[in-house]
């Protein structure tokens, strides 16, 4: 992880969750992450309508010039991407681990004004259930002038690998089986 807005989510996601595989939903205080809030959401796990986004920061927002809760997170992404996100949002849902992606945005009608933007996807626990919520956040990793007064398009998803590769352990399913993540 590059940019400081997902290290620092990331580490409180650990705190939160200490040995457990993920924190509840409840237990996130904004308080606690108020310098970061602006950059992060909160989508429904609901693979068949494409994870309704529950909550969202205002600079997400400017991304579209829109309010993106109630929106669809799967409608930000190019077509082409689509299924790799399904599959990365799986990863996170099904083995509960962080998966980080980095991703290009462009202006709307402007292809040459491209940003990398880094994500994070974390998986929550709601009301004690797996399988229901994840806490994300992304940000810019170069600046771009049209931030704000322009929507951008689609994203292109770049890559997506886990947030935790130092840990060299196999990952196991909440089965118990160990699973293969696939790296972009």
């Amino acid at each position: 992880m590059k940019a400081p807005v997902m290290r620092d989510l990331y580490q409180y996601w650990r705190n939160l969750r200490g040995k457990r595989a993920a924190p509840d939903r409840a237990e996130i205080d904004p308080e606690a992450i108020r310098h970061i809030l602006p950059d992060t959401f909160i989508l429904e796990v609901d693979f068949d309508l494409g994870f309704p986004i529950r909550l969202c920061g205002p600079r997400v927002n400017a991304f579209w010039l829109s309010e993106q809760k109630g929106r669809l997170f799967l409608n930000w992404w190019r077509i082409e991407d689509r299924a790799r996100i399904v599959q990365t949002i799986r990863q996170v849902v099904e083995a509960e681990i962080p998966m980080v992606a980095n991703a290009c945005a462009a202006a709307a009608g402007d292809q040459e004004s491209k940003a990398e933007l880094e994500l994070l996807l974390l998986p929550l626990r709601h009301f004690g259930k797996s399988h229901s919520r994840m806490l994300g956040s992304v940000t810019s990793l170069t600046p771009f002038p049209w931030f704000g007064d322009c929507t951008a398009q689609p994203l292109e998803l770049l890559a997506a690998r886990r947030a935790d590769e130092e840990i060299d352990d196999p990952v196991i399913n909440r089965r118990g089986e160990a699973i293969t993540l696939a790296a972009f």
